[in-house]
């Protein structure tokens, strides 16, 4: 994992939260923006228990989340790259992350994620790490319908 320094993962913060809730993805990607779901927003700065972990850098610097979600035997893992690092071969240090940070806190599990179907660069990331197609379908979020691919990686 020669792409991105060693992490520390901790719980997150309110502080990150909020800075997280501030992160603009370019156009292609604004889908991501914390705060273009309300519902998603409140979660993230009201209500995220104990489930969302904040990525930082040696040095203490914010450089992405996530968040584990578990259901009977597997996790869900969501997760995100500070906007001005994605596009930069980082994906696959940063995933690998969070599949270590699953299996340290839940074991040999099985992970899944939910991918925006046009997030084709998400995707090859994904597929690299192991993780396969499981389906793909609409869900609501952020006002509108999108296609989803769900992936599976199993332990």
């Amino acid at each position: 994992m020669s792409g991105l320094p060693r992490l520390t993962i901790r719980p997150m913060t309110q502080a990150d939260a909020v800075a997280i809730a501030a992160w603009r993805y370019p156009v292609e990607y604004a889908f991501y923006d914390a705060d273009g779901d309300p519902a998603d927003l409140d979660e993230l700065l009201h209500r995220r228990g104990d489930q969302r972990f904040a990525a930082l850098t040696p040095g203490g610097k914010l450089i992405g989340h996530y968040q584990l979600k578990p259901a009977g035997d597997s996790v869900e893992l969501g997760l995100g790259l500070r906007p001005d690092l994605t596009g930069q071969g980082l994906g696959g240090d940063f995933v690998a992350r969070g599949i270590e940070l699953v299996r340290s806190r839940h074991g040999a599990v099985r992970i899944t994620l939910a991918v925006a179907a046009f997030n084709e660069r998400a995707i090859r990331v994904y597929e690299r790490a192991g993780f396969v197609e499981t389906g793909h379908g609409p869900r609501e979020t952020g006002g509108a319908t999108w296609e989803f691919v769900t992936m599976a990686l199993d332990p």
